[in-house]
């Protein structure tokens, strides 16, 4: 294995650390309370009952994913990469479900700039686990 360079950790500290939000978001989401839903607008609860159950489980593949491949990445494991790219597919399919199955654009303009974030953010860390694993940096 070959020695990653000084910026690596931090890297993948922040990785872990983003992926750690996506887990609280989802996991309070989940969690949410009939009187929590109820403090919704009518457009928001309207959304949130429409979701599939296939894209809730996409979504804790997302953030569950990308967290244990975040961990790889500072155990330095191959499987990271793995990791990485089941969770970029639980964005795409989230994706899929929240564009191409609901008005969220016209509920929340917030959650189109973020899940574009999301989806940004996934590309990238399968692509930093890739070039990781090239140079060595893997074992």
């Amino acid at each position: 294995m070959t020695t990653a360079p000084k910026w690596f950790t931090p890297v993948a500290i922040a990785a872990l650390l983003w992926n750690l939000l996506g887990c609280m978001a989802y996991l309070m989401d989940v969690m949410m309370s009939p009187d929590d839903i109820a403090k919704l607008t009518a457009a928001q609860q309207a959304l949130y009952a429409s979701r599939p159950a296939w894209s809730i489980s996409a979504t804790a593949l997302a953030v569950w994913g990308g967290a244990l491949g975040s961990i790889g990445l500072l155990l330095r494991k191959q499987w990271a990469n793995l990791c990485f790219l089941v969770s970029l597919a639980g964005v795409v399919v989230q994706d899929v479900a929240l564009f191409g199955m609901t008005d969220v654009a016209q509920v929340d303009s917030t959650a189109v700039v973020l899940q574009g974030l999301v989806l940004v953010i996934a590309v990238a860390l399968v692509l930093f686990g890739r070039r990781a694993a090239k140079e060595g940096w893997l074992g």
